[in-house]
């Protein structure tokens, strides 16, 4: 699916959200064993529950069918995002400054793809990790994901 298309599917959800009172976390759509997933992470105060997810995806569906092309077959899933809750926006490095998190890169950076620390925040388009005793800086469009850790820090990368 091309970022243009994921664009629009992000704008739509959005909009979607914002009506109902939620966040758009994040949006994403890979390729896994069951075939193509769309999946639509959203959030709200006091949490998400099942009746938020069914409604949000009932009505996103209906949109993405009336306003995008379905040129491939893909399932739609909407969730929380959970306790390893994925960044969707560039505000959600300051926002979860000071937790733990897992970052991986598209390319190795200094031998290594995948990164596990504390988030220090983002500065110029720069996320600041510390890791142990080293604070690493890594540009921001470099970063392929990047979430929270667990509650107890535990599962790196």
């Amino acid at each position: 699916m091309t970022e243009e298309r994921l664009d629009a599917i992000r704008s739509l959800a959005e909009t979607l959200c914002e009506s109902e009172s939620m966040e758009l976390v994040h949006v994403e759509f890979r390729r896994e064993a069951m075939g193509r997933i769309l999946r639509v992470y959203i959030d709200k105060p006091g949490g998400i529950g099942i009746d938020d997810c069914a409604r949000i995806s009932r009505q996103l569906g209906d949109l993405l069918d009336v306003y995008l092309e379905n040129d491939s077959a893909y399932h739609l899933e909407v969730s929380s995002p959970g306790l390893e809750r994925p960044f969707g926006k560039v505000a959600d490095f300051e926002k979860y400054s000071g937790q733990k998190v897992k970052i991986k890169t598209r390319e190795a950076l200094e031998g290594k793809k995948k990164f596990y620390g504390t988030l220090l925040g983002i500065s110029e388009g720069m996320v600041k990790l510390q890791m142990d005793e080293q604070i690493v800086e890594i540009a921001h469009k470099a970063i392929s994901q990047a979430k929270l850790a667990n509650k107890d820090g535990e599962s790196k990368c």
